[in-house]
């Protein structure tokens, strides 16, 4: 998504919403100005008020950020596999790990 882009689409989805600039800001916790300089890609929200506009509309962060760059899909691939094997109890995680070693050993039968 370029940068003309992203004020565009900060500003239809809060049209969407029936927003006015004061509303989201009071919302976020910024000023109608700061909306208004994202709105008109003068500057870009921070992670934090992003992810918090992305709450107040309905709307996904990835679906506001774009897609990730290709060099940057494995490391959020990992870290999502990472953080839902951390949440498995023991018995579980061990019989994951038994399965991957067999996959592993057999690449051939892999789909």
């Amino acid at each position: 998504m370029s940068s003309e882009d992203y004020g565009t689409l900060i500003r239809n989805l809060r049209i969407a919403n029936d927003l006015t600039q004061g509303q989201v800001a009071e919302a976020l916790g910024v000023t109608p100005g700061y909306i208004s300089n994202v709105e008109n890609n003068r500057t870009a929200m921070s992670l934090r008020i992003l992810t918090y506009y992305a709450k107040l509309t309905g709307r996904s962060l990835d679906s506001l950020v774009g897609e990730l760059e290709p060099e940057y899909s494995e490391t959020a691939l990992d870290r999502r596999l990472y953080r839902m094997i951390c949440d498995l109890d023991t018995d579980t995680k061990e019989k994951l790990l038994a399965t991957l070693m067999i996959w592993a050993a057999n690449p051939q039968q892999q789909t």
